[in-house]
C-alpha cells in the first residue's frame, strides 16, 4: 500500500445492482438507503431501510 492509499480513506457503502426475485427486473440501489426500495416494473419491496445497512431482499449481482 503506498502511502496516498492510507491517507485517502475507501468510502463504505457501495451502489449494488440488484435483483427482484418476483419478476427478474435488475436494478441499481444504493447500499444504505433512506427508506424502502421497491421494484419499477412489479412495485415489490427489494431493499428494507434499517439504521445502518440496507436488507436486501433481492439477489445482489454486481457492487459498485
Amino acid at each position: 500500500m503506498t502511502k496516498i492509499e492510507q491517507l485517502v480513506k475507501q468510502p463504505k457503502n457501495k451502489f449494488l445492482k440488484v435483483k427482484c426475485e418476483s419478476c427478474g427486473n435488475e436494478q441499481i440501489i444504493f447500499s444504505v438507503p433512506s427508506r424502502n426500495v421497491k421494484c419499477l416494473v412489479c412495485n415489490e419491496e427489494i431493499a428494507k431501510s434499517t439504521s445502518h445497512k440496507a436488507k436486501i431482499k433481492g439477489k445482489i449481482i454486481e457492487e459498485f
